[in-house]
């Protein structure tokens, strides 16, 4: 299964090799036929919801005084996507990097519009963590978002505009794009919390010596799955600070302190995953010792053991079976019984050391 998923990732990174720069190659996984189009219009007083059905419908929004949302869920359609880089100006460049999934978190200025890229991660129903990239693309008075799939973080958001809670009717697409980036930071929060839940239980099995057979392959599972979160978070503070620092026209003074507030965010789940970290590998010396100890108490029982027949083995091997009076030599059957003595006494030891965990 390992084999699958890095030869799989390799041909991800392999379509791009000898490709003129722009070209669109989808690199996810996530195939849909049609691209579902969503779009938010709003002013401090008003607000339309709609689901675009035609593309071109798209580019009637950018020109209003009013903020539009537009969110595309599904890449795959390169022709479509193409079509959405041409109602809004898009540079192929940023085509590109909107539909290869791999691309790593960054931001990327240019002169009307700013085109940032990040990870949402999410656990799926077998408790695996799900990355996957959101792109995000702010104009004078808008914002697009491209995801692979429906289904977000981005709900608390859709519910805010709906209902006009809070400063996001009232101020400009720049505050929208610190709202959806902060989304999608806060969920990571849940995403430290069970990965220290995960850690937090390993940690009181093995203090307590109730460690499991696979609980290598756990803690092993957990420190891959800390340094997915890792990559994927890590390079978002590069992005804030330079939107923090950056004195580009789309950004304005009045929304820089929210953007400080998400950096203040990264470094707190940062310091978590720093610490959780330290842990795992904490847990694998843990781990190590706890194997350790088991082995010597077992070479402790076995010592014993060994300590007391060693005298016993000594005398019989001095005097072994020399004695003119030895009963058992006339029974008939004595040589069956000693048999399935020594067979009752492997069977005996037997299940002592399967009941002790020793096999």
């Amino acid at each position: 299964m390992n084999k699958k998923r890095t030869k799989k990732r390799t041909q991800h990174y392999k379509k791009h090799t000898g490709q003129v720069p722009g070209t669109l190659v989808y690199t996810g996984e996530k195939s849909h036929k049609n691209v579902k189009i969503e779009s938010f219009d709003y002013t401090k007083d008003s607000i339309s919801e709609t689901i675009l059905t035609n593309i071109e419908d798209a580019k009637s929004f950018k020109e209003t005084d009013s903020v539009t949302w537009i969110n595309i869920d599904g890449l795959s359609s390169i022709d479509e996507i193409e079509n959405i880089g041409l109602q809004y100006g898009l540079h192929p460049l940023v085509l590109e990097d909107i539909v290869n999934t791999t691309q790593r978190p960054k931001i990327d200025e240019y002169d009307d519009y700013l085109f940032v890229v990040l990870k949402m991660l999410y656990y799926d129903n077998d408790e695996n963590i799900v990355i996957e990239q959101v792109s995000l693309v702010l104009g004078k008075n808008y914002v697009l978002s491209f995801q692979e799939s429906e289904g977000d973080v981005f709900d608390t958001i859709r519910e805010r505009i709906r209902i006009g809670n809070g400063r996001i009717r009232g101020l400009k697409s720049d505050y929208l794009l610190y709202a959806l980036i902060d989304a999608v930071v806060d969920n990571y929060f849940s995403i430290i919390e069970t990965l220290g839940n995960k850690i937090e239980d390993l940690e009181t099995d093995l203090f307590e010596g109730h460690s499991r057979d696979n609980i290598n392959i756990e803690v092993q599972q957990l420190k891959r799955e800390i340094l997915k979160v890792r990559r994927a978070i890590f390079p978002l503070r590069e992005i804030i600070n330079r939107v923090e620092k950056g004195e580009h026209p789309l950004i304005y003074k009045r929304t820089i302190t929210y953007y400080r507030d998400i950096y203040d965010h990264l470094i707190q789940v940062s310091e978590n995953i720093d610490i959780y970290r330290e842990m795992i590998w904490s847990l694998m010396d843990m781990y190590m010792t706890t194997i350790s100890n088991k082995m010597n108490e077992v070479m402790k029982v076995l010592t014993i053991m060994s300590s007391i027949f060693i005298p016993l083995t000594f005398l019989a091997g001095i005097y072994g079976m020399n004695f003119e009076f030895i009963p058992e030599l006339k029974y008939r059957y004595g040589y069956f019984v000693l048999l399935g003595v020594m067979f009752l006494m492997f069977l005996g030891l037997l299940y002592y050391f399967k009941r002790r965990k020793w096999l």
